[in-house]
C-alpha cells in the first residue's frame, strides 16, 4: 500500500466514510510486493501476528538477499531464514547476518523481548536430535517466546527426564523431539498439563525408516493433548508453540 492510499484510508475513517472494522479488513488484505522471482507478503504480520520467514532451500543467495532487503526496507526488524546451508550462508552479503550452523538458520536483526504467556520447553530424546530442536527453539525465540532447553532426556534413561519435572510441569507449551521409536512425546504427554507438540526426527537405525517409525508412534500416542508435526520440522513446531503461547482470552 502506497502512503497516499494509507492517508486516504485513515482520512475516511476519521470522517466516518469508512468504519474502523472495514479499515482493519482492508489493511489485512493489503497487496504483496512483486519483485519478479518472489511475491513478498509484507502484511502477514497484520493478518497473522508474525511476519514472513524466508525458506532458504532452493533459493539462490541473490534471491535471499533481494527478499531480505525488501523486508528490511518495509520495516521488518527481525528476519528468519530457515534451511540455509553453510556454503550458501557464506555467500550472502547481508550486514549483521547471524548464522547458526547446527539448525541451519540465518537471523537478521535482534531477538525480540519475550512477550508470551509463559515458557516453551524444548526437549529431545538424544543429542542427535539437537539440530531439529535448535530449529524449533530459535524459531520460538524469534517469535518472542522464552524457551527452556532440555536436551538428551530420552526414555533410554528415563530418570533424566524425571529430574526435569519442575520445568515440564511449569511449561505453557512443550515441544518433544525424538527419533528411534519416538516414545518421548507420550511420556511427556502423560506428565504435562499443557499442549505437547511432537516432532519425529530422522534419527535412528534402519527400521526407523528415516523417521517414519517415530512419526507413526507419535500419531498413535496414548497420552491426550499430543499433536504431531512432520519429520524434522522443528520450524513448524516452534511456530505453532509460539502461536499457542501468545493466545490470550
Amino acid at each position: 500500500m502506497e502512503q497516499k492510499e494509507l492517508y486516504d484510508l485513515l482520512h475516511n475513517v476519521k470522517t466516518g466514510a469508512l468504519s474502523v472494522e472495514d479499515a482493519v479488513t482492508k489493511i489485512r488484505l493489503m497487496p504483496f510486493e512483486d519483485i519478479g522471482y518472489a511475491k513478498i507478503d509484507h502484511h502477514r504480520a497484520v493478518r497473522q501476528g508474525v511476519g514472513e520467514v524466508i525458506y532458504g532451500a532452493g533459493k539462490t543467495p541473490e534471491q535471499i538477499e533481494g527478499i531480505a532487503r525488501s523486508m528490511q526496507k518495509r520495516g521488518q526488524k527481525t528476519i528468519l531464514i530457515t534451511r540455509l546451508d553453510e556454503e550458501k550462508a557464506s555467500r550472502l552479503h547481508l550486514p549483521g547476518l547471524r548464522y547458526e550452523a547446527l539448525p541451519k538458520l540465518g537471523l537478521l536483526g535482534p531477538l525480540p523481548e519475550p512477550d508470551g504467556i509463559g515458557t516453551i520447553v524444548v526437549a529431545t530424546g538424544g543429542t542427535s536430535d539437537i539440530p531439529v530442536a535448535e530449529e524449533a527453539a530459535l524459531t520460538a525465540e524469534v517469535l518472542g517466546n522464552k524457551v527452556t532447553r532440555l536436551y538428551d532426556v530420552g526414555v533410554a534413561g528415563i530418570h533424566r527426564l524425571f529430574a526435569c519435572r519442575e520445568e515440564i510441569m511449569g511449561a505453557e507449551v512443550i515441544i518433544a523431539i525424538a527419533g528411534m521409536e519416538g516414545a518421548l512425546a507420550s511420556v511427556i504427554g502423560g506428565l504435562a498439563d499443557c499442549p505437547v507438540i511432537a516432532v519425529p526426527t530422522s534419527v535412528g537405525y534402519g527400521a526407523s525408516f528415516g523417521g517414519l517409525s517415530a512419526l507413526l508412534s507419535m500419531l498413535n500416542s496414548c497420552a491426550s493433548g499430543v499433536s504431531v508435526v512432520n519429520i524434522d520440522n522443528g520450524f513448524g513446531a516452534g511456530y505453532l508453540a509460539g502461536m499457542i503461547n501468545h493466545r490470550r482470552i
